[in-house]
């Protein structure tokens, strides 16, 4: 290093002897998790002293080690921006007189929601303008929106905090007026009655947990308890089934789930459970005008099936396959109108469409391609054959089609711009197949121009994520272009524990074999280095949330592979994560994680994997961590804990280094242009990691 290198900062070790299920560990930066954190999702200002101080001086150094990477920040930040068309409008979609769209303006930040009369000329009205409700704020999201049935009302959740606490507001389209007394303390999710007088609702718990759902006249009125949820491991939300029949509470986990259901006609009854919950098995439940259609896992269908059940006795006796189970081809999800039934399926983490009538023909919506990503959209209203879904690849933006399920013609409705400029034949997109420890393969995507040598000369970026079902689709992303127009091969490991080859997929890396996401990922980089796309030492990984528990694994277990990681709001204290109940996510996760509170073998196993007790005396690269001060997911003292463990132990010299986001949470920046500023940063330390930059100061 240089002389005048910025000095980093000493986390004051305070030891913390934790026993828990006969065995002792001592935890020395335990003091940096804020006992009152509810408090700060809601007012970051109440942190404690000491931990504010230490944040602020984490930013700092790193903003110091960084500061010759701010011209090409700066730089990236236009080229990503400047591939962003600036006023730009979504499709509209149809429902009744009216369509609806969401627009920006130039220069906005935020979206406009807007409708304007069906097929016709008339004026468009401005439902919400998301700019001017986050003016004077440091954070504004609108995480749900969406209008009454009649079209009379529009309601919107705001998050004005970055921590996922909403405010639902009401507003009636009419007068133009945002009606008083706004829901507080909900999740953010909400439904109208089919009639549109009533309005139902996700209620957060201190604890920040989805645990009962209310209703109250749309208007405004007095709230009267619909349902609570007793089990604090399960999620709950609410929604209206397809063709508005019923209103649908649905309470789940990763591996359980349930369906209470509550007629149009009669919007103040008691919800009734569609099938009791039993452990293990999944359904999702949606209503086809005189019968129910149901995804589940039921009877060994490990991929899922389609079952359909009589309206009026809908649990699982009365199930009937619609669609069977086939080994291998996962059935993701299910649209319905009035005569057809779309479904989106997977395997070898591709995607396609497949449309059935109700007589039963299929046909098959797909794409010859070697990794491209299909995305079922559905349809806004159920009286149509009309279905939207939306096509891209890693080098082919996205094109929106709307298609007839009758007549099968498909019309291209939008073809995303880049305004300046790009030429899919200037990309080369390839899928390999990386051979893992115990012989599965590992789907690979990689995307580089096509003058990028294969050659092993080529700096990587290896994304990877690999938990909770979740694939990554092989998609289109503008901001990846900055680094592969540099020269860059991108790639995306699709790891276990995700969906990309299926349920199983990800079955066979959760719990007990959760180390298989792991290996997935370092085996996923040797193959690029054996076929020559690749180098040890020349790659750069990166992942976010529980992708940044695989970013700190594969950092303690092959730190000689990367030039940099880079965790993103990462999951790393995971043994004393998953052994805190009074964080919202904990009894939820036990499914995924196993229970380290009440099961020893689950303990000795995550503890075996968790990245944060894992850090010892080893050659790192150099690592960015970040996170956000008001993320109730994974708090900001996780990334922090880690930084100040990883710093003392590496033996490479390479720096260590912690950005917090102290006015936002898990999903960073809400802004569309601040949000890039947060990209270009972790791309010019991915580029700053490769240059070795810090020796020259």
């Amino acid at each position: 290093m240089s002389q005048g290198t910025p000095v980093p900062p000493v986390a004051k070790k305070i030891p913390v002897r934790i026993e828990q299920l006969g065995r002792v560990r001592t935890d020395d930066y335990q003091w940096m998790k804020d006992d009152n954190w509810q408090a700060v999702l809601r007012d970051p200002t109440l942190i404690k002293a000491d931990v504010k101080e230490h944040l602020e001086a984490e930013n700092a150094y790193r903003e110091a080690m960084m500061a010759s990477t701010l011209p090409l920040q700066a730089a990236m930040f236009e080229e990503m921006k400047g591939r962003i068309k600036e006023a730009d409008s979504s499709v509209p979609s149809p429902d009744g007189a009216w369509e609806y769209y969401v627009e920006y303006r130039t220069g906005d930040q935020h979206p406009r929601y807007m409708r304007k009369p069906r097929g016709g000329t008339g004026e468009a009205q401005l439902l919400l303008d998301a700019n001017a409700l986050a003016e004077g704020k440091a954070y504004s999201e609108v995480s749900s929106a969406g209008h009454s049935p009649d079209h009379a009302l529009f309601a919107y959740s705001e998050d004005a905090q970055g921590s996922e606490v909403h405010q639902i507001f009401v507003k009636d389209l009419a007068t133009g007026e945002v009606l008083p007394d706004p829901i507080g303390s909900a999740i953010g999710d909400f439904a109208f009655s089919a009639d549109s007088q009533w309005l139902f609702w996700t209620n957060r718990d201190d604890n920040g947990r989805p645990d009962k759902i209310f209703r109250r006249p749309a208007r405004g009125g007095e709230t009267t308890l619909v349902y609570q949820e007793d089990d604090d491991g399960m999620f709950i939300g609410v929604g209206r089934t397809a063709d508005d029949a019923f209103i649908l509470i649905t309470v789940g986990n990763q591996e359980t789930s349930e369906a209470r259901v509550i007629p149009a006609a009669a919007p103040t009854a008691t919800p009734v459970v569609l099938e009791p919950r039993e452990v293990g098995r999944l359904y999702e439940a949606d209503h086809w005008g005189d019968r129910w259609v149901i995804r589940t896992n039921a009877d060994d269908s490990i991929d899922f099936k389609i079952v359909e059940a009589p309206t009026a006795t809908p649990g699982k006796a009365h199930w009937t396959d619609l669609v069977p189970h086939t080994p291998g081809r996962y059935i993701e999800g299910v649209a319905l109108v009035k005569n057809h039934i779309a479904r989106q399926e997977r395997a070898d983490a591709n995607t396609k469409i497949i449309i059935r009538d109700r007589a039963g023909a299929e046909h098959e919506i797909a794409v010859d391609e070697p990794a491209y990503s299909l995305s079922l959209a559905g349809a806004s209203e159920f009286d149509t054959t009309v279905m939207r879904y939306g096509y891209n690849s890693p080098s082919t933006p996205t094109s929106t089609y709307d298609y007839d399920l009758a007549t099968r013609e498909r019309t291209l409705r939008k073809v995303q711009e880049v305004p300046s400029g790009h030429n899919t034949a200037d990309y080369v997109v390839e899928r390999l197949n990386a051979p893992a420890p115990d012989g599965e393969l590992v789907p690979v995507t990689v995307l580089r121009r096509r003058d990028t040598p294969v050659d092993g000369s080529a700096p990587v970026l290896l994304y990877g994520y690999g938990s909770y079902g979740s694939p990554i689709p092989a998609s289109f992303s503008t901001n990846r272009l900055s680094l592969v127009d540099r020269g860059w091969i991108y790639a995306i490991a699709h790891v276990r524990g995700g969906s990309d080859k299926g349920w199983n997929w990800f079955l066979t890396a959760r719990r007990m074999t959760k180390k298989n996401t792991f290996t997935d990922f370092i085996a996923s980089a040797e193959h690029l280095i054996a076929r020559g796309y690749a180098k040890a030492g020349h790659i750069v990984a990166e992942g976010r949330s529980a992708g940044g528990l695989l970013m700190g694994a594969i950092n303690n277990m092959r730190p000689d592979l990367w030039a940099g990681v880079i965790g993103g709001v990462p999951f790393v204290d995971v043994i004393n994560t998953m052994s805190d109940t009074s964080l919202p996510l904990t009894p939820p996760e036990w499914p995924e994680w196993g229970n380290p509170i009440e099961d020893p073998e689950a303990y000795d196993y995550m503890m075996s994997y968790s990245p944060y007790d894992q850090v010892g005396p080893k050659a790192y690269p150099a690592v960015l961590a970040t996170g956000g001060l008001s993320d109730p997911r994974v708090t900001y003292w996780e990334p922090e804990k880690w930084v100040a463990k990883l710093r003392p132990a590496t033996t490479s010299g390479k720096p260590i280094l912690l950005k917090i986001n102290m006015e936002a949470g898990h999903a960073g920046s809400s802004g569309r242009f601040d949000y890039l500023k947060e990209v270009a940063h972790d791309y010019a330390f991915a580029l700053w990691a490769i240059d070795r930059g810090w020796e020259r100061g």
